[in-house]
């Protein structure tokens, strides 16, 4: 009988995720706490704090402890398959880098995350392996600046009066 593992929004008994089969082609196995972590960090959204990512490892197996999902998340990073992005001054966030490459703008005021598919990198990296001969497998974008709410937020308090306290 097959077993079928739900994996994100991907059957694990038919199409196989891009992490799975990048762990897979470096040789290693598909374990249970490792399954867990993946389907977690997928459920996610792809980004989650260490914090995060034990208390929800522990409500789903409690038998999966510490030092196996950081030896998992090390792995991962280790295969491309998972990044590190420090936010909000110093929270480290953990990241699916699916296709090796995952891009972000962070507002500098309320660090909401805005995700985007289109980093528009092609020609510049194929530029960047051509000039210093090098294979580029992945990449992290990550820009900063102030979301839509913020700009509007600031515009609106410099726009009203002060009022006066004597």
């Amino acid at each position: 009988m097959a077993r079928r593992i739900a994996f994100g929004t991907v059957e694990m008994s038919g199409r196989i995720s891009t992490s799975v089969q990048a762990l897979r082609n470096a040789g290693y196995k598909m374990t249970g706490p490792r399954l867990t972590i993946l389907d977690i960090l997928e459920k996610s959204g792809g980004h989650i704090t260490s914090a995060e990512l034990l208390s929800l490892v522990e409500q789903r197996d409690p038998s999966i402890g510490r030092a196996s999902v950081f030896r998992t998340l090390d792995l991962m990073i280790k295969l491309g398959i998972v990044w590190t992005s420090v936010q909000g001054g110093s929270t480290v966030h953990y990241m699916l880098m699916p296709g090796g490459h995952h891009h972000h703008i962070i507002c500098t005021n309320c660090d909401k995350l805005i995700e985007f598919d289109d980093c528009r990198l092609g020609a510049l990296i194929s530029s960047l392996e051509r000039e210093y001969g090098v294979h580029v497998e992945g990449h992290l974008l990550e820009l900063y600046g102030l979301c839509q709410d913020c700009q509007d937020a600031i515009r609106e308090h410099a726009g009203d009066p002060e009022e006066d306290t004597d």
